[in-house]
């Protein structure tokens, strides 16, 4: 029976990616395995989504939902592994040594009421100021001179007696009950619901250990890693640069005083225009200007920088643990955070995970997350996207990359049919097979087979009206 197989590109990763984990760490995948890691990697580029359904009508019924459903479940997959196995592959065939380390996190929707997707809660919905349900998840990247890698990933949960507390805290505050009535802080559980800062160090201390032949370069994150334990436990264990945000109204040391780090640029500096590269691309002209002040939040001398763009109005604080680098070079190093915002964008479209995916529990979360980042790691090792970087010519975006090889897909399904020997047994199987694996299913969108009811005046008041 015919059905839509594996991309060659996907059979070709999962080789390379076998003989990397038993290099690596002395495992091996069973042929089954391989086979279905390969249709796994093929359903998330033709069908963007993780879901067996989908994957099930891909290939016209050849491999059954329920199938892939209990292989996903109970395969005895050393996952972390398979996924670190991945990486050690893309370092090695791009002979990546060194790189910069970035951080960031995002959340993804998923529906109203679900018990059952690990780790959802209410969270923060940047784009309109309100709230959702959703899963939210601390990501690692490593940014080199070549390609932009995902190395690492942590889910992020509120610890639940702190979010009642918080909640029945403010509504005492609001009703204008003292404090010494409120409702008491419950203890912290950071062992079992670590925070966001907790997680990215974790990450990068898991990163360094795995990977000890590539030498970080600095460290980047956003205003929220800018807190004294997040810089102090990065800095004494690394030993690194780290380079984050402050906000405007904390406070610095300038002659004996406290003043906010708004007030000490706008007091004591003027900013300097300068042409400035842009994560390598055009000169950009920004204002900027710097100093090495005691951050009272931090408890020690910080390297604060204050650059506004050209069209800004405000400016905007960076802060640097290493007090010997140039101004410049912070600045600069600092605008490669801007690729950890891209790859997030791309993932989410064109990635899998965050359209469809419907596994349950904490397992289903994170295995179905690696088999979206390994499919990141399949088009990194794209034969086109090699080329490209090997010569150093600006590489190939996701989604091009996504749509020729579904367009590949139809091909190769296509030669396969004409070079069966019995070519017409086969289509007709296939007619009859689409017939069964996608169903049609009746719009609500149309009013054909239903009452629409009377829309015009009943006939007694026409009959009034007459008389």
């Amino acid at each position: 029976m015919f059905c839509l197989k594996p991309l060659s590109l996907c059979r070709g990763f999962i080789e390379q990616l076998n003989e990397s984990l038993k290099i690596h760490y002395g495992k091996k995948l069973t042929l089954s395995q391989r086979t279905w890691l390969s249709l796994c990697l093929t359903g998330i580029l033709i069908t963007n989504s993780v879901c067996w359904q989908r994957i099930e009508r891909m290939t016209i019924g050849g491999y059954k939902a329920r199938a892939l459903s209990k292989m996903f479940r109970r395969a005895k997959i050393s996952w972390m592994l398979l996924f670190q196995a991945s990486i050690q592959m893309v370092l090695s065939s791009y002979g990546i040594t060194r790189g910069v380390l970035a951080l960031d996190d995002t959340a993804n929707k998923r529906s109203k009421h679900t018990k059952r997707i690990s780790k959802t809660h209410k969270t923060k919905d940047k784009s309109t100021g309100g709230y959702f349900n959703g899963q939210e998840l601390v990501i690692l990247l490593l940014i080199t001179e070549k390609v932009t890698i995902p190395v690492g990933f942590g889910f992020y949960e509120p610890q639940p007696e702190m979010t009642a507390w918080r909640k029945t805290y403010n509504t005492q505050k609001r009703n204008g009950v003292p404090k010494s009535q409120r409702v008491k802080k419950p203890a912290a559980n950071y062992e079992k619901y670590p925070t966001k800062a907790q997680i990215a160090l974790n990450l990068i201390a898991d990163f360094t250990e795995s990977y000890p032949q590539v030498k970080i370069q600095c460290i980047l994150a956003d205003a929220l890693y800018g807190s004294s334990k997040f810089f102090c436990k990065a800095c004494a264990q690394w030993g690194v640069q780290v380079i984050s945000q402050v906000r405007y109204n904390q406070k610095v040391k300038s002659r004996g005083k406290f003043i906010t780090v708004a007030d000490y640029f706008n007091r004591y500096s003027f900013g300097v225009s300068r042409n400035m590269l842009i994560r390598g691309t055009a000169e950009q002209s920004v204002t900027i200007d710097g100093a090495r002040l005691f951050l009272k939040a931090h408890g020690c001398k910080r390297y604060i920088v204050a650059i506004k763009y050209e069209g800004e109005e405000n400016y905007r604080y960076l802060v640097a643990s290493d007090l010997t680098w140039r101004l410049t070079d912070i600045a600069s190093a600092y605008t490669l955070r801007w690729l950890a915002e891209v790859f997030i964008q791309d993932w989410k479209l064109y990635e899998g995970w965050c359209q469809l995916a419907k596994q349950q529990g904490e397992d289903g979360s994170s295995r179905g997350l690696i088999l979206s980042l390994l499919s990141d790691h399949c088009l990194l090792l794209h034969p086109e996207q090699k080329a490209l970087v090997n010569n150093k010519l600006p590489a190939l975006t996701v989604g091009s990359l996504r749509d020729l090889e579904r367009i590949n897909a139809v091909i190769e399904s296509i030669q396969s049919l004409v070079s069966s020997d019995k070519a017409n047994p086969v289509i007709e199987s296939i007619s009859e097979k689409v017939a069964e694996v996608i169903p049609l299913r009746q719009s609500a969108k149309h009013m054909s087979g239903r009452d629409l009811g009377r829309l015009g005046p009943s006939e007694s008041l026409r009959y009034r009206k007459a008389a």
